[in-house]
């Protein structure tokens, strides 16, 4: 495609639970004219409805996986045609973002991870007020037991990880 450059980026957009990355995804997807993946999009249109009460780890984890394998399709689809993927997953862990740098590289493609670091008590005031308001980035409502479950399994990107991702870390709290 002409002035495009021929190796789109796959954005990362991590962040612990009410750090802003649907908001930050939806920004990033209208600046660099690419196509935003949220989770929380794929998993309430497609599986929320069936979910078991009280919903399982082990149930929620096997959707989510079925969802990232189509969501990679798209994203080879996607970079065919020139077009950045903004990836709104979640990325809790450092070997989730890490399987999907490794399948940009696989694509021939970079990857670039957005940080958002909010502090937790800025996070919760921020899912409580989308709890009540049930706004643009409303899919769930989040609990403080969901939240704290979150907050156990979120894990940082370590500075080699923001090296090794072109990492950008983004401190100041974002609307959510």
């Amino acid at each position: 495609m002409t002035g495009q450059s021929p190796i789109p980026l796959i954005h990362l957009i991590t962040g612990a639970t009410g750090a802003g990355k649907t908001t930050y995804a939806l920004a990033l997807a209208a600046r660099c004219d690419g196509l935003r993946f949220s989770i929380d999009d794929w998993m309430t249109t497609l599986f929320w409805m069936d979910s078991p009460s009280p919903i399982r780890h082990d149930w929620a984890l096997e959707r989510i996986a079925r969802c990232e394998s189509l969501i990679g399709e798209q994203v080879r689809q996607l970079a065919a045609l020139g077009i950045p993927a903004i990836l709104d997953l979640g990325f809790t862990t450092a070997n989730h973002r890490r399987a999907f740098a490794d399948l940009a590289r696989q694509m021939g493609l970079t990857a670039q991870l957005h940080w958002l670091d909010v502090p937790a008590e800025i996070r919760w005031t921020r899912v409580q007020a989308r709890n009540a308001q049930r706004g643009e980035t409303f899919r769930m409502t989040v609990d403080r037991a969901m939240f704290d479950f979150m907050e156990d399994l979120w894990e940082p990107p370590g500075a080699d990880e923001m090296e090794r991702l072109a990492g950008v870390r983004i401190s100041s709290p974002l609307a959510d």
